[in-house]
């Protein structure tokens, strides 16, 4: 009996995900959110974090659960959960995840709008809206070439093969790209082929939120400063000359909600079709890989800061606005907790770091203290790091470190970041690492430095560790991922599901009654 009440829920909850509001208003405007890397721990611990800046404590249920402290997207009514597993992997990549979502097809990691077998090729969500007429944006954090905005736009077996990639963008014809650059080496030629085939290229600040009084449609708008991979800065790093992903996403809203040109009557058409934008917050993922709790968490609070956004946009028309929101995977293992704090929680001693990881090794203060030693007559003592003063400085100014906080005082004060013996000796052993190198073929250094600047990780860390934030990986994990919604057909996104359904969804959602995935007929793109 109790089986079989199993199966008649299980059945139940499967024709329910598959026709809730079929009678709903079909959605206008369409936005997809995608947190790379964003999963449970991520948004608690950037709730968290905001809790304590605003002067809460991450202790307390009545301040935690204050609307101020919460993020826009977990405040929204709708809420699912979604499997993340590829074709052949318990743990995604962003290329199989992304193709999931765009395409609703299973792949191997790696591959973008293909199935596992890398021969045959799927139209995505961004181009079924297009069919019909809609405009498309897509937004990302990092280089608009890079897999998950790829997923949308591109057909490849390799995600490597980015100058393919970036050819199928200037080749989607889509209304609005906008975020990081190109990384793919022939770049120049792409923008070059793009601006004959009508784009507008903008790079500054000021011309692209000028979109918002006079907008364009086809525009590609790039970040002046790009930090890494053609990638836009963490946020905590961003320069006042960049747009944040929040500013980037209501020019995209200005630019596709344009009238496009009726070049058959020679004038500008009247009819709105809506439109579908994807805007991603790439680097969360990256500051996860390198175990950054701050990055992550300053990237997470701009992507929701996006979110609300269209949130604002969603007041103006409730009736035909639906916004989804999601990870595509883990990153990094992070969990709320750690063994050395049981259940306490000290999210203040997060609020002296000012810059990222990759800031703090490209900055100039940590270039000059490296090149100060020779790393083949240099002596790997007891107190290189603790001896160094400019290293000190350089400490506590981009992470609040201070190694000489005085004993007596660190047993009273808990917002001191007060360091044992134990964990003071990992930081002299990772400065010594740093200026003479390290063999990344070693499992030791592979476990505590993951390929990235020993100094650097050891002392994020160190940082999330007295905070209370651990991390299991530098890699991606396969938790399940939240899912968040509002708007007409919002329900369809309630429940436990695969990824590959919310591509499904999304096209169902938008009047598109084929079955996902729809093979595609690929042109060749010189």
């Amino acid at each position: 009996m109790k089986a079989k009440r199993m199966i008649c829920l299980a059945t139940f909850a499967a024709v329910t995900f598959a026709s809730t509001a079929v009678w709903a208003e079909t959605p206008k405007y369409v936005f997809f959110f995608l947190g790379d890397g964003m999963s449970n721990a991520q948004i608690q611990a950037t709730e968290a974090y905001l809790t304590t800046k605003n002067g809460g404590s991450a202790t307390l249920a009545t301040d935690l659960m204050k609307s101020e402290n919460r993020l826009n997207m977990s405040k929204l009514p709708v809420l699912g959960m979604q499997t993340t597993y590829d074709a052949h992997a318990l743990m995604t990549d962003s290329a199989s995840a992304g193709t999931a979502f765009a395409s609703g097809v299973k792949t191997m990691s790696g591959t973008i709008g293909m199935d596992e077998t890398k021969t045959i090729s799927y139209k995505s969500v961004a181009e079924l809206a297009a069919e019909q007429g809609k405009r498309v944006g897509i937004i990302s954090s990092v280089s608009l070439d890079h897999a998950t905005p790829a997923a949308y736009y591109a057909n490849v077996p390799s995600r490597s093969d980015m100058n393919t990639i970036a050819k199928q963008m200037a080749a989607s014809g889509y209304d609005f790209f906008g975020g990081g650059g190109l990384a793919a080496p022939e770049a120049n030629a792409v923008t070059a082929a793009m601006q004959a085939d009508g784009y507008t290229i903008l790079n500054d600040r000021e011309s692209i939120l000028a979109l918002k009084q006079n907008p364009k449609s086809k525009v590609v708008c790039i970040n002046p400063y790009l930090q890494d991979a053609a990638a836009m800065p963490y946020a905590i790093d961003r320069p006042a000359t960049n747009l944040s992903l929040a500013e980037m996403t209501e020019v995209a809203i200005d630019s596709l909600l344009t009238r496009k040109k009726d070049t058959k009557k020679g004038g500008w058409g009247h009819k709105d079709e809506g439109f579908f934008l994807m805007v991603e917050g790439g680097k969360i993922d990256w500051a996860c890989h390198a175990n950054d709790a701050m990055a992550t968490i300053g990237d997470t609070l701009d992507f929701d800061d996006a979110v609300g956004v269209a949130l604002e946009f969603y007041r103006k028309y409730p009736n035909q606005t639906l916004i989804v929101v999601t990870g595509d995977h883990e990153t990094g293992g992070m969990t709320v907790g750690h063994a050395t704090t049981g259940y306490a929680a000290y999210y203040d001693r997060l609020l002296g770091q000012t810059m990222s990881f990759t800031a703090f090794g490209q900055s100039a203060e940590w270039q000059a203290i490296k090149s100060k030693y020779d790393p083949q007559s240099y002596a790997n003592t007891d107190n290189n790091l603790a001896s160094d003063a400019a290293m000190l400085d350089l400490m506590e100014k981009a992470f609040g470190l201070n190694l000489n906080e005085d004993p007596v005082a660190c047993k009273t004060d808990s917002k001191l970041i007060c360091l044992n013996s134990f964990q003071k000796k990992k930081l002299e052993d990772a400065f010594d690492k740093s200026i003479t190198g390290i063999d990344k073929n070693d499992p030791e250094s592979k476990l505590l430095y993951g390929g990235y600047e020993p100094l650097a990780v050891t002392i994020t860390h160190l940082l999330n560790e007295v905070s209370s934030i651990g991390w299991t990986s530098y890699s991606h994990t396969g938790v399940p991922v939240p899912v968040f919604a509002i708007g007409p057909d919002a329900k369809r996104f309630a429940g436990f599901y695969d990824n590959t359904d919310i591509a499904k969804q999304i096209a169902r959602s938008m009047g598109i009654w084929q079955q996902l995935p729809i093979e595609k007929k690929m042109a060749t793109v010189n």
